[in-house]
């Protein structure tokens, strides 16, 4: 990732509005900053939650809080606890998230 037209700052999670939505079952909530080709966002899923769709979209993603299942299209799922990550690049692995206990990640896309 080469990250560009993003000058030095410091951001302040608390202070960024907050979103919610419904996934396939329970809920998604983030908090995001955006800036030149960057995104970053503080996500929560609710206990129960189920994405709604395959992404394709390339991530690096680090499970703060919780448990969380990552599927891929494939079938292999992978069960992410506290301070495990994974990086996958757009297109290579559509994949989709599920969390029964809930969880907080931090994901840079």
């Amino acid at each position: 990732m080469k990250i560009l037209d993003v000058p030095f700052g410091v951001t302040d999670w608390n202070a960024l509005p907050e979103t919610t939505k419904p996934g396939e079952s329970g809920t998604v909530s983030e908090r995001r900053f955006e800036q030149g080709n960057l995104r970053v966002r503080m996500v929560r899923y609710s206990p129960g939650y189920l994405a709604d769709h395959w992404c394709e979209r390339g991530h690096a993603l680090l499970v703060l809080e919780g448990e969380l299942v990552t599927e891929l299209a494939d079938g292999t799922r992978h069960l992410m606890r506290p301070g495990m990550s994974y990086q996958v690049a757009d297109g290579a692995a559509p994949h989709r998230s599920r969390t029964e206990t809930g969880a907080t990640l931090f994901i840079v896309d």
